[in-house]
């Protein structure tokens, strides 16, 4: 697995070294991209490494490599069509921009070509309307004298072109593809990323920067939620009050909607609408109040959670209204899946409804699931007589739902087994939910069917992937790159590749490289936080601001809750203080973490670890008054200015650590009692930040009083 070639680097590491450099100086990322470059420069002889992410079900590492050069141009076979062409061009034109070198980007026949350098061969177009099951299998090879990428599909060339560019490393002076052979297919057919984009509208172009980071990592379901208590997001020309009085304005024509479709088909990606029925409804009511169980007015929602408003399911005419709004829908998106939601409806409304209640009686229904599963029969007849399957989250099974609906779970994996148990097929979504905060590692640990399944074979055939949510609540336009990426890139590998794929620090070397990438193609999910701190603290002087930013990520899901309840945030409150320019699982919580650990095995005083250990504590404890007198003059960071007292006070408590490791000396009496009554104290969400040091720093504490050697050692 060795390229014989002098002093060669990956083609990201000379940007990883950068950025290791201005790391040093801030303190931060001082572990993956230090170690990244050190083996690649170090050495004459070059180990091929693996950055491809999502990892190929087949990858074997040949001899040699091939030079990018003016000379190599992409042909296609007996087969293509204005798809793949298009797919081929951008592949070429991206090649094209990474790599400086002046390839051609337009597509040729194999005749015009005597000796092709890149060929590449479909079989087919594939389905006219994607399905779940499009072939989007691809073979990569690669050898000293060409690339050959052969599919069965325009969508299975598309993964194929991505692997490609993935593959590309340089040396000081060139570009080069290494030399392989790769097989690959998905391991499961749908992989999605579900943006809610109702309870916060999200402008086209983040639509379209998504797909292009979804189209990088093979996902392929784009699950786009419409409609919510928040707002109507989607034109409806058979009912225009929908919007009118539904959206505040923002919302997405028809032509809009189509473009984005077709935007994703050009990537190979399914749109997947989600209208939520018949609860999280209120902003329908705003326009048409007969829809609703219970007497106005009606309003849009500004506050998050779940509201009473709900459709009424025991008038035909709210049947005759859905039956023409899913036609005009259907006409708009042509997937063969529509999602309904069906989730969070309390049925209070229909509880307190004589009416409603006269009609449960008559027809023999017991209880508000019933009646709702009910409404679900009916609609899903509606949607079959326009060619849809339905999809809901898990409250829509209920006895007698017909097992033509798929099940979207929000509840974890055991609800998710039951329904395949009972003959649905489903995806997961619990351990999926971006807005949880959690960090890439623990969604890359939650896969749709674990290793302790007891599901049989056929059964697990129902279970056809999972999606990542991005949930609305707290995000704009100006900060969903970052809540989103890289950490879905994660979750796509866990639903593209191999079960045994699971090496969580091999994962996150290759999200480094793969979020690099990612903000190639426009995405800010990096630049995003600097952009942000210089917004905040009202300069560009921001160096030692981010290095205390570099500490701290966003609460979780359920303290923003809490904190929300408490402070009356609603959907107008600006999401522009410390914790929004804050990304969840930042780079530098796990190199630190890792840097730590390392140290911990070897607590040498002469060390490299022990010289950036103390370089990196010492840089906490002198960025206190500089940061803290920033944030006092700042009203929205002035919140959360006890934060660079705190990262100070650990600074402190990192140095004598290490001094007391160091020296074999014994920290004196009630040392360690304080540091843990300070590290307690820190642990405390600030203003909705907390921060990401809490492990390693109490690592450090029990290490230097003994408790880590000795917890070894047993």
């Amino acid at each position: 697995m060795s390229v014989l070639l002098k002093d060669l680097r990956c083609r990201h590491c000379a940007r990883v070294t950068v950025k290791m450099l201005q790391s040093i100086l801030l303190g931060c990322m001082l572990v993956s991209s230090s170690a990244l470059c050190e083996a690649q420069s170090s050495h004459s002889t070059f180990t091929f490494h693996n950055t491809l992410m999502p990892e190929p079900s087949s990858l074997q590492a040949g001899k040699g490599y091939l030079v990018l050069t003016p000379q190599f141009a992409a042909t296609t076979g007996k087969f293509h069509d204005p798809r793949l062409d298009h797919a081929i061009e951008r592949a070429m034109s991206q090649l094209k921009q990474e790599t400086g070198v002046l390839i051609p980007v337009d597509v040729q026949s194999a005749s015009e070509v005597s000796h092709p350098v890149f060929s590449i061969s479909v079989d087919g177009p594939g389905e006219k309307v994607q399905s779940v099951d499009e072939n989007e299998s691809y073979s990569l090879t690669v050898t000293s004298q060409s690339v050959h990428l052969q599919a069965a599909t325009d969508v299975g060339a598309m993964h194929g072109l991505q692997t490609l560019l993935q593959l590309v490393q340089h040396t000081d002076t060139q570009y080069f593809l290494p030399a392989v052979t790769i097989h690959d297919s998905p391991r499961f057919p749908w992989r999605g990323l579900m943006l809610d984009c109702s309870r916060h509208f999200e402008p086209i172009p983040v639509i379209k920067r998504t797909l292009d980071a979804m189209a990088a990592v093979k996902m392929n379901v784009f699950h786009w939620h419409l409609s919510d208590d928040q707002g109507f997001r989607i034109q409806s020309k058979a009912f225009p009050l929908l919007t009118q009085r539904g959206s505040d304005g923002d919302f997405y024509t028809q032509a809009q909607a189509r473009e984005i479709v077709a935007y994703a088909r050009a990537r190979g990606i399914r749109v997947v609408p989600e209208f939520d029925m018949p609860g999280h409804t209120s902003s329908w009511f705003v326009g048409y109040p007969n829809l609703a169980s219970a007497s106005g007015p009606f309003h849009i929602e500004r506050h998050f959670g779940v509201f009473d408003p709900v459709m009424d399911p025991t008038r035909a005419s709210t049947y005759v209204f859905l039956d023409k709004f899913i036609a005009e829908m259907a006409s708009i998106f042509p997937d063969p899946y529509m999602h309904i939601g069906g989730d969070e409806n309390n049925g209070v409304e229909w509880k307190h409804n004589p009416r409603i209640q006269a009609f449960m009686r008559a027809h023999n229904l017991k209880g508000t699931a019933a009646l709702q599963a009910y409404f679900n029969r009916r609609l899903l007849k509606i949607l079959q007589k326009y060619h849809k399957h339905m999809i809901g989250w898990d409250e829509v099974l209920a006895p007698g739902l017909p097992t033509d609906v798929m099940i979207q779970s929000w509840r974890g994996y055991d609800s998710l087994a039951s329904a395949a148990r009972k003959g649905y097929t489903g995806i997961l979504s619990s351990g999926y939910y971006l807005d949880s905060m959690q960090t890439a590692a623990e969604h890359y640990a939650v896969d749709p069917i674990p290793s302790s399944s007891t599901l049989t074979p056929e059964q697990r055939k129902r279970i056809l992937g999972g999606e990542a949510c991005m949930w609305g609540e707290y995000v704009n336009s100006n900060i969903i790159d970052s809540r989103v990426w890289p950490i879905t890139a994660a979750i796509a590998e866990r639903l593209w590749s191999a079960q045994s794929v699971n090496n969580v620090n091999d994962m996150y070397r290759r999200l480094r490289v793969e979020s690099l990438r990612i903000e190639a193609l426009g995405l800010t999910q990096i630049s995003q936080e600097d952009a942000s701190l210089r917004q905040l603290a009202g300069t560009q002087k921001i160096t030692q601001l981010k290095v205390l930013a570099a500490t701290l990520e966003p609460a979780t899901f359920d303290q923003r809750d809490q904190y929300t309840l408490q402070h009356n945030v609603t959907q107008q409150t600006p999401l522009d203080h410390l914790v929004d320019a804050l990304r969840p699982d930042p780079p530098f919580r796990h190199d630190f973490e890792q840097l730590v650990q390392r140290y911990l095995d070897h607590p040498d005083a002469n060390s490299k670890q022990n010289q950036r250990l103390r370089m990196l504590m010492e840089t906490w404890v002198t960025q206190q008054d500089r940061v803290s007198e920033q944030m006092r003059h700042s009203p929205r960071l002035a919140p959360a200015q006890i934060r660079s007292v705190q990262l100070g006070q650990m600074g402190s408590m990192g140095l004598q650590a290490i001094g007391y490791l160091g020296t074999g000396k014994t920290p004196p009496p009630g040392w360690e009692a304080a540091q843990v009554a300070l590290l307690k104290q820190a642990a405390e969400p600030i203003d909705l930040t907390r921060f990401d040091i809490m492990k390693p720093m109490q690592m450090l504490v029990e290490a230097a009083s003994g408790k880590h050697a000795a917890a070894a050692a047993h």
